[in-house]
């Protein structure tokens, strides 16, 4: 499961929209209130070690943290029975968004003798349940609360009796839906989109999304991931729709009266949350890697798009195969794009479920950077899926892993600086949940198995794992994946799998290395000094400075390094103690020493530093990431000093994101051009040379700012781009332009294109030159944009009807309510709220705002709605 969080699109939705600093303050205060409680839990159990004398009220609050504690323990499933095989037979009521199934569960008990046999089943009607081992039927007794079916055996079992339970049922997915997570943000298990087809340009399907146990809203089971079973599902669909589900499809029969029954059979066995399907008018693009079958299923129109979407596929699969020594283990793997998806994405086993931003045209795909997101759930197609998480408190092993497949994938594809670039940014993620979140990585104690989906389970065991490899080479760390995975195949696990896996083929006891990352909670806080007084030998003090009452004293490696002329010099310290001092013996003088240069240390970590050693450290550094690292700084300083003394290479720069940084620095300095005219010619060769169109963009956005007139004409020129990344900043570009009067039909052109990166400009260009009769395309663009795009829309859509009410200001108000009121992605309910803001000096809006916002489940959401509720109250 791939998470798409919140914050990252709320801060650039701010940036343009709202002052930045303010909304971030709200969103720490909004987290640091909704932990509170955790936090004076956490506090209670820190005092647990000392002296309680005579104070009863401490004595019972300790007391009831240890009762919560114990409560909320969550151990793996006791295993009573064990389903070896699921069959189901499945139609569909598309009016009451129902499941009419019948249900074949092959089963046996586990080990003890049982008597009686539970089943997860959320919110079904019933009818007969009927019990076989030899042929016969025989009728069951059982009782049913709406989650759970508890059947009285007809005799008591054991491991050697295998039988039969069968029953036909209907499922109701939409009742009793409850909140989700950050990462799963509903749990209807089965959904139903627009099964009645009324909502214009919007497909009817159906498709699945099981983590974590939300399968059993549309099938018997034992919904825990500790369960394997294989599986034939066979799916009634109407004959013009495709079905896709997991492993192959072994039959198609026609039904008559144009419905038709498809047979998807899984012959290998895996868990009951990767059981998934999906229902649609899908067009399928095809591939090939070896022998396995590769399909890309998109809504028709859009296979050209698909095709370069997921072109990387066949060489990812190739590339994990050779890398883990264990070739891709399923007979196909499909890959579905669907409408209104309640996650990022999905590793249903061999039938990938994607959310609708992956549906591309072929020109929008030009620029698609999805390859994180497939490389994701590829992976989970080993760790997860091949070898499952043992309970929900593992469930970095399954996403710890697929978080650190993006990072190997763009090592690979693109190099390391750009698979460094990616990996900070994880740990950036990580640190940021840690300053109002630290727990376990992994943990048993939750109320929630959503709970667990956060920035622990994915970028800190991301960023844990690639510090192993780190420590134990490259070659013991892949030896130890294929040990754990040979050993694990079809199994579940826990961590200690893991740790032995590695120990096995490293020699080496590494109970060290999993009790302070995995076992436990925190990170290293790190202060280092670096005493250059004798050159020739320099000094470096470590202190570690977290609370070692609540966080561990880490052992770790450090690695520092100097550069003498172009030859880079390193040695490795093993850092065991709270505060330790190494001597770098480097017998030539070293003016600058860099610690963990390459940014492999999972760490907060602080040194002091002058501008000009920056600026060395930029200029000597043979890795991309700290010559980034370098640059961000000078940026953060406000350094422009040394910021310009160093443009002129950073524009040069071999890893594009430098290149992008430095021309963000020219937006902000844009007179640096006026006074080096050959710094303004190296821009304009960037935009239109440049081998990223990222930065090829950024380069137009500098020219805009700079003098948008003197470049008119290169605007015209790259207008066109096939790039719309390049093509969207060009027509911004024309869209500022002063003293050329920019042809109002040549706007007018662009207003029928569908991608938000044009509609944007031209939505701006109408509202700047107030430019009427406009009321009609704002609807129409708000109603077709999709995903992000539409996230960045709202505010210009907001804009021109609060500036023009008479053009459908009430149309614009029920859209933008419906949308915050509806829409699964929580950024977009966000987006609408902020729209609404414009609207809310009408009481019958204000009213109508405050009912949508009291429907909100997103607890981040529901305090930001808060806040700016609370203050318009206090205005009125």
């Amino acid at each position: 499961m791939n998470q798409l969080t919140l914050n990252d699109l709320s801060f650039r939705w701010i940036v343009s929209k709202l002052p930045a600093l303010f909304f971030v303050v709200i969103l720490m205060a909004c987290k640091t209130n909704q932990v509170a409680v955790e936090d004076a839990e956490d506090n209670i159990l820190a005092t647990e070690t000392h002296t309680i004398k005579g104070d009863s009220a401490m004595i019972k609050a300790l007391v009831a943290a240890e009762e919560l504690a114990i409560e909320n323990y969550q151990p793996s499933a006791k295993k009573d029975f064990d389903i070896l095989h699921t069959d189901l037979d499945l139609a569909f009521d598309y009016m009451n968004q129902s499941v009419l199934g019948k249900a074949v569960l092959t089963i046996k008990p586990f080990f003890y003798p049982q008597k009686e046999l539970i089943l997860d089943a959320q919110d079904f009607e019933l009818g007969k349940i009927f019990f076989s081992q030899k042929g016969d039927l025989e009728s069951l007794s059982y009782q049913y609360d709406d989650q759970k079916i508890r059947i009285q055996l007809p005799r008591e079992l054991t491991r050697k009796d295998t039988f039969q339970v069968t029953f036909d049922y209907t499922a109701f997915p939409e009742r009793n839906a409850g909140e989700g997570s950050a990462a799963i943000t509903d749990t209807k298990g089965l959904y139903f989109i627009d099964p009645m087809d009324t909502v214009p340009d919007k497909p009817t399907m159906i498709w699945t999304q099981g983590e974590t146990a939300h399968n059993s809203k549309w099938f018997p089971t034992i919904d825990s991931p500790n369960e394997k079973f294989t599986q034939l599902i066979k799916l009634t669909v109407v004959d013009s729709l495709i079905s896709i589900g997991n492993g192959e499809l072994i039959r198609q029969e026609s039904l008559g009266d144009g419905l038709r029954k498809d047979y998807w059979e899984m012959k290998l066995p895996h868990s009951p949350y990767l059981a998934a399907f999906a229902i649609g008018d899908f067009a399928k693009v095809t591939a090939q890697w070896e022998d396995v079958p590769l399909g890309y299923f998109v809504e028709k129109g859009y296979e050209k798009g698909a095709e370069k979407v997921f072109k990387n596929t066949p060489e990812m699969i190739g590339f994990f195969s050779d890398l883990l020594g264990v070739k891709y283990p399923w007979p196909k793997y499909d890959q579905i794009v669907v409408r209104d998806f309640v996650s990022g994405a999905m590793e249903n086993t061999t039938a990938s479920i994607f959310m609708e931003e992956l549906r591309l045209t072929e020109r929008e795909a030009i620029d698609s950077e999805w390859d994180y997101i497939i490389a994701h759930e590829l992976f989970h197609q080993w760790f997860g899926d091949y070898v499952t998480t043992e309970s929900w408190a593992n469930i970095t092993l399954n996403e710890g892993f697929a978080n650190y497949s993006e990072f190997l994938w763009s090592e690979y594809k693109y190099g390391a600086d750009e698979a460094k670039l990616k990996l900070i940014a994880e740990t950036e993620n990580y640190f940021a949940e840690a300053k109002t979140k630290q727990v376990d990585l992994v943990r048993f104690e939750y109320e929630n198995a959503e709970d667990l989906f956060d920035s622990h389970s994915y970028s800190k065991g991301g960023a844990i794992l690639h510090m192993l490899r780190v420590y134990l080479g490259s070659d013991a760390f892949y030896a130890g994946l294929h040990t754990y995975l040979e050993e694990h195949a079809f199994e579940n696990v826990e961590v200690n799998d893991l740790r032995i896996a590695f120990e096995k083929v490293s020699g080496e006891d590494l109970n060290w290395f999993f009790n302070q990352w995995f076992l436990d909670k925190g990170h290293p806080d790190i202060y280092f000094e670096v005493d250059y007084s004798d050159p020739s030998n320099v000094l470096i003090t470590v202190s570690q400075r977290q609370d070692l009452s609540t966080t561990p004293l880490y052992q770790f490696p450090l690695d520092v390094s100097w550069y003498e002329g172009a030859v880079r010099k390193s040695k490795q310290f093993m850092v065991t103690k709270a505060s330790q001092q190494f001597a770098l013996e480097n017998e030539s003088p070293v003016e600058l020493v860099l610690i963990d240069e390459q940014k492999n240390l999972l760490a907060e970590k602080s040194i002091e530093m002058s501008p000009d050693q920056m600026r060395e450290q930029f200029r000597s550094s043979i890795f991309g990431i700290a010559r980034y690292e370098a640059l961000d700084s000078l940026m953060a300083w406000e350094a422009t000093t040394e910021l310009e003394s160093i443009l002129p290479a950073a524009l040069e720069d071999q890893f594009w994101s430098i290149r992008e940084s430095a021309l963000s620095i020219l937006q902000s300095h844009p007179e640096w051009l006026a006074d080096t005219p050959e710094l303004e010619r190296k821009v304009v060769a960037m935009a239109v040379n440049d081998s990223k169109n990222s930065v090829r963009a950024g380069a137009i956005d500098v020219l805009s700012t700079y003098g948008p007139d003197k470049h008119f004409s290169s605007f015209l020129k790259l207008v066109n781009d096939s790039s719309y990344l390049v093509a969207g900043s060009a027509l911004t570009g024309l869209v500022t332009v002063s003293e050329h009067e920019v042809d109002s039909s040549l706007i007018e052109g662009f207003a029928t294109e569908s991608n938000f990166r044009m509609v944007i400009p031209v939505a701006d260009y109408y509202i700047t030159n107030s430019v009427s009769g406009k009321g009609n395309w704002f609807i129409e663009k708000a109603n077709s944009i999709s995903g992000e795009g539409l996230y960045f829309f709202l505010g210009y859509f907001s804009e021109y009807f609060s500036r023009s009410p008479e053009e459908g200001e009430m149309d614009a108000v029920t859209f933008l309510l419906e949308k915050m009121e509806h829409d699964s992605r929580n950024y977009v309910r966000l987006g609408a709220f902020q729209g609404l803001l414009s609207f809310t000096e009408k009481p019958e809006v204000m009213r109508r705002i405050s009912e949508a916002a009291a429907q909100e489940t997103d607890s981040e959401l529901i305090i930001y709605y808060q806040y700016f509720l609370e203050a318009l109250k206090d205005e009125n």
